[in-house]
């Protein structure tokens, strides 16, 4: 398909889709948004007319059943995922889908093996951006032995003081998110990516704010914790402990802390810096990050090269979806049990 014109359609046209898929699927050559299909006619009619796609469909599954793409693009929040992956794999569809992956690790599981069935499909979930920047230089420091064998990591993402008054989010809604909460699956892609998966889990978890209105006024209660403490076990070695918080007034930026037999390493997500040190040291100094290894967006242009054969997904595939929702499943069924929770699941 290196040639051919590459055809996608957009289901659930919201804040991502409109700042990041449009304009990224546009600016590529040889790729036409060719149709969409939002929560209401009305809604997708707006779409159309702003970013000229010339086809509305009243349905995701009219939209997915329709002969004239040949990419789907899924910006729903994560309870409709899964149907729609697999709907458009059965279809014969590259697919593209937002973040969170899916609800929970067996739905997750499942869209791995359809994508498997389908292999001559490229299947992509859109990554956690926060640390693109910083990745490679990471990773090639920790390959290159720069922290020793890594001891502990410690890592904070914490969002200021309580608030009770604000409406209800998608995020606090467990029928719309799943086992998805706040940032933790977020932040633990990223250290995937450095060190690799967790082989145990023991967590603590609160719901400090018991109940919002949702958009309607009716009152709603919440069982997606707003504050995490969370130890797990990783398999290459390190101890580590994550704090994820949206409760938590006046704290530090977020930030990750790798410590190691013979260096340093501190990720300021609040400055985008990176800080490193090592045995002899007498502080951390910034590491300076050069252009070729500095990563950004580039999720559209990706999963476009996937379907021409130019590369592979990275950012990110289906088996590294399946990681971070067993580890946020067991971060659920550890709180709700007292107990370590073993991974895989």
């Amino acid at each position: 398909m290196s040639n051919d014109t590459i055809r996608v359609g957009l289901i659930g046209a919201g804040a991502n889709t409109k700042l990041q898929h449009i304009p990224g699927f546009q600016a590529i050559d040889g790729v036409e948004i060719v149709s969409v299909a939002n929560r209401s006619r009305e809604s997708g009619q707006r779409i159309a007319d702003e970013y000229g796609i010339p086809t509305v469909y009243d349905s995701w599954t009219d939209l997915i059943e329709a002969p004239d793409t040949d990419a789907i693009c899924i910006g729903t929040w994560p309870y409709m995922h899964r149907a729609m992956v697999l709907a458009a794999l059965d279809n014969d569809k590259h697919v593209l889908t937002e973040a969170r992956m899916a609800m929970n690790a067996s739905e997750a599981h499942e869209m791995l093996d359809a994508s498997r069935e389908k292999s001559g499909l490229v299947t992509q979930i859109v990554p956690g951006p926060g640390t693109l920047w910083a990745d490679t230089t990471i990773k090639d420091l920790i390959a290159a032995g720069y922290l020793g064998d890594i001891l502990s990591v410690d890592l904070v993402s914490q969002d200021g003081f309580i608030d009770r008054d604000s409406s209800l989010h998608w995020r606090n809604n467990r029928d719309l998110s799943g086992f998805n909460t706040m940032q933790l699956g977020i932040w633990y892609e990223s250290i995937v990516r450095w060190i690799g998966p967790a082989t145990s889990v023991r967590a603590i978890t609160r719901v400090n704010v018991r109940s919002r209105n949702d958009e309607g006024g009716s009152r709603r209660q919440i069982a997606v914790p707003d504050l995490v403490e969370v130890i797990c076990e990783m398999a290459s070695g390190p101890v580590m402990h994550m704090r994820i918080s949206a409760v938590s007034g006046l704290a530090p930026a977020d930030a990750v802390w790798m410590f190691g037999t013979e260096g340093t390493l501190h990720l300021d997500a609040g400055a985008n810096g990176l800080y490193g040190g090592r045995k002899g040291d007498g502080e951390l100094s910034e590491m300076l990050i050069s252009a070729e290894k500095r990563g950004g967006w580039r999720v559209e242009e990706e999963f476009i090269s996937a379907i021409r054969g130019l590369e592979p997904v990275t950012h990110t595939n289906f088996e590294d979806g399946v990681r971070y929702m067993e580890f946020t499943e067991a971060v659920v069924r550890s709180s709700q049990s007292g107990e370590t929770v073993y991974l895989p699941l």
